[in-house]
Order: structure tokens, then C-alpha cells, then sequence
């Protein structure tokens, strides 16, 4: 069933599952000054059928359920996950490098990863829509508000709340590289969706994707939540200011920044499934437009199978320790509930549309088994 919204100057088209098989439906909803919301529904059925034509009123409960049900989609609760996720492996992996780490600097930074996120979903709302990528997507805030601009400014006020918070919550032993190293992160995110740049439109989404959320924010969020005196390579690498030269000091946190930024970038990879034909017409070449879904399903393999490899080799070479490894296969289970779901729907776009679901959880499970695995590491030790 697709239900028309209609608010003040806005209108969108949303997917609605249609109560009767083989029937079709369309409802056009509107809302005026008044408090009430008046709606109709028109079922219109196959050729012959005896209830062909039917006009059905939809209730204001009905319609409010519907509205909450496309505000918690635009808000995308799940989603802030990928901002979690590398503030707990980086304090993770500082308590098993030094065997402390500070709560409460913990709680900020995830706070402040919060708010870069919200700056993230609301700015990407905003520009897609001046080039109208989401014409037809109901979630959007800018479709749900009619207000771009007023979701444009919430989405700075965001980003200066959250870029205050990660401030405030780094430790001095090597702040500046983190701020650095945060910065160009938040960098990689404007420059993926904003003017002029738009590299999402040509396909590279991707890979600033995996450097923003994996070796910057990750190894960031470890040397933010490091003892004031941390050890002496780490130290003289953050000193030098020298990114390449913190990872190569730290094989273990390098593999860390490898596997949370894969992980994160198949949420990204996943969104693009269902809204192919969408980004043909708005000259978006994102990797599923090139690919197509059944050659995604194939990147999508690799991509998940990616991270148990690389861990594998790590545990042999002795980077990785085997409690670590040992918890990184519990999401096994999660990897592969993924990609079965692609494999059995990835023809069919209203079928495919929770892919990113599936994605955020299996993102989500790695995240907390890579956590757990660093403490059982620790403390097995």
C-alpha cells in the first residue's frame, strides 16, 4: 500500500503493507490548522474483484501510529551505534594497553559521538534534499518538517554541542592529536554529503566511511581515554603528530581501527540497496548503481568475512589475542543472518529496504565482542 502525506506545503510517499493480498492502495493524508487530522484511503483491487473500489477512513490514532512510526525512522535510534561503538573498543583497548580507563570521560565522548552523529543524519537530510535524492523518501526530517533550513541549523547546533563534549573529555597526554585526528573524521563526513564536494554522489562514500569511523575515530577515542602517562611508543608517536606512525606503533589497535571501520561501512553500504532507481534519477553513482545487487551480494560476502580473517591472521601472528578472537566469532551468527537476508531479497527493493537493519546489528554484535573480548584479554593475562 503507498500512503500519500500531505503537511502544509510538503507532501511524501510511503510503503505501507497492504492488509488484503493482490490489492493495491493509496491514502492521502492531510492535516490543517484544526487539532483533528482527517484522512482517506482508496483500495483499489485487480480487475474483477467484487471490492475493487472502497473508501475507507483512517482513524487520528491510526494516523499519529503512522507518524511516530516515520519519526523513530528519521531519527534512526540504531544508527547511533556507529558512533558507540569506536568510543567503547577505543576505551576497551586503553584498559587492556594500561588497565585503566575514566567512566565518566567514557560517558562524554560517547555524548559527544552522539551529537557529531545527529549532525551527520540531519546535514544529509538537508543537502539531499536540495538535490532531491529524497524526494520520495518519507523519513526524511526535511519531509516530515517542510523546514530545510531550520534542520540544517539544528544539525550545527549539534555538531558544535558534540565537537565541545569530545573536547572536554580528552586526555592531555595527547590531546591534539586527537583533536586532529577527530577533526578529520568530522571532515570526512561533511565532505561525503556537503557542497561542493558531494563524494557520496560519485560512489566513494565508502571508503571515507571506513577511514572516518575506523584508524581516525577509533584510534582517536583509544588515546583520548589513555592514562596521562601512556607508554612510551605510543607516546613519542602521538608527540610527532604522525597518524601512520600511532598504528604502526600499535598492531592491535590498528586492527581494531580495520575491523570497527568495516563493519560500519557495510551499514553504509547496505542503505544504498533500495533506493537504486532513486539515486539513478538524482545522478547518485552510489557502489549498488555501479554493482548492481547481484554482484553486492558477492562484495557484501567478502565484506563480512573480512573482519574474521583479518583477526584469524592476527591471532597467528600473535597481534590478537585468542580471548579477543574467541568473542569476535559470537557475531558470527549475526554475519551471516545478513547476508542470507541480501541472497533471499536483494531483487525485490521493498524487500531489501531493512537490509541496513541487519547490518547495524551485526555492526553493533562485532563492536560488543571486540569490547568484551579486551577485557577478558586483560584480565586473562
Amino acid at each position: 500500500m503507498q500512503c500519500l502525506i500531505q503537511r502544509r506545503h510538503t507532501a511524501v510517499l510511503i510503503d505501507v503493507p497492504a492488509p488484503w493480498p493482490r490489492q493495491q492502495a493509496r491514502c492521502t493524508c492531510w492535516r490543517r490548522g484544526a487539532p483533528g487530522v482527517q484522512a482517506s484511503m482508496s483500495l483499489a483491487g485487480p480487475a474483477g474483484d467484487a471490492d475493487a473500489n472502497q473508501t475507507v477512513s483512517s482513524s487520528p490514532v491510526q494516523v499519529a501510529r503512522t507518524k511516530r512510526q516515520l519519526w523513530m525512522a528519521a531519527i534512526k535510534p540504531p544508527m547511533y551505534s556507529v558512533g558507540i561503538v569506536p568510543v567503547l573498543v577505543g576505551a576497551a583497548s586503553a584498559f587492556y594497553a594500561h588497565g585503566a580507563i575514566c567512566w565518566p570521560k567514557c560517558a562524554g565522548l560517547v555524548a559527544g559521538a552522539i551529537c557529531i552523529i545527529a549532525w551527520l543524519n540531519l546535514s544529509n537530510d538537508a543537502f539531499d534534499a536540495t538535490t532531491g535524492v529524497d524526494v520520495h523518501k518519507a523519513e526524511s526530517v526535511v519531509n516530515l518538517t517542510g523546514n530545510r533550513n531550520g534542520v540544517l541549523l539544528l544539525a550545527k547546533l549539534f555538531l558544535v554541542a558534540g565537537m565541545a563534549l569530545l573536547g572536554t573529555n580528552i586526555n592531555a597526554a595527547a590531546y591534539n592529536t586527537v583533536l586532529q585526528m577527530l577533526g578529520l573524521a568530522i571532515a570526512c563526513g561533511y565532505i561525503y554529503q556537503g557542497p561542493p564536494l558531494r563524494l557520496s554522489y560519485k560512489g566513494v562514500g565508502e571508503p571515507l566511511c571506513f577511514v572516518a569511523f575506523g584508524p581516525l575515530a577509533t584510534t582517536a577515542f583509544h588515546l583520548a581515554q589513555s592514562p596521562a602517562t601512556i607508554s612510551t611508543s605510543l607516546s613519542a608517536a602521538a608527540s610527532s603528530s604522525s597518524i601512520v606512525s600511532i598504528l604502526q606503533s600499535d598492531a592491535l589497535l590498528a586492527m581494531l581501527g580495520v575491523l570497527v571501520g568495516i563493519t560500519t561501512t557495510v551499514i553504509l553500504f547496505c542503505s544504498h540497496w533500495h533506493q537504486i532507481e532513486g539515486d539513478i534519477k538524482a545522478g547518485k553513482m552510489s557502489p549498488l548503481v555501479r554493482l548492481g545487487t547481484a554482484k553486492a551480494c558477492e562484495v557484501l560476502v567478502a565484506a563480512t568475512a573480512a573482519p574474521y580473517m583479518i583477526a584469524l591472521a592476527a591471532a597467528i601472528a600473535g597481534i590478537c589475542p585468542t580471548p579477543l578472537l574467541l568473542c569476535l566469532l559470537l557475531s558470527l551468527p549475526s554475519a551471516k543472518t545478513l547476508v542470507d537476508f541480501a541472497y533471499t531479497n536483494h531483487a525485490v527493493p521493498a524487500k531489501i529496504a531493512p537490509l541496513k537493519k541487519f547490518g547495524v546489528k551485526w555492526h553493533s554484535a562485532v563492536g560488543l565482542c571486540l569490547a568484551a573480548g579486551l577485557l577478558l584479554s586483560k584480565y586473562s593475562t
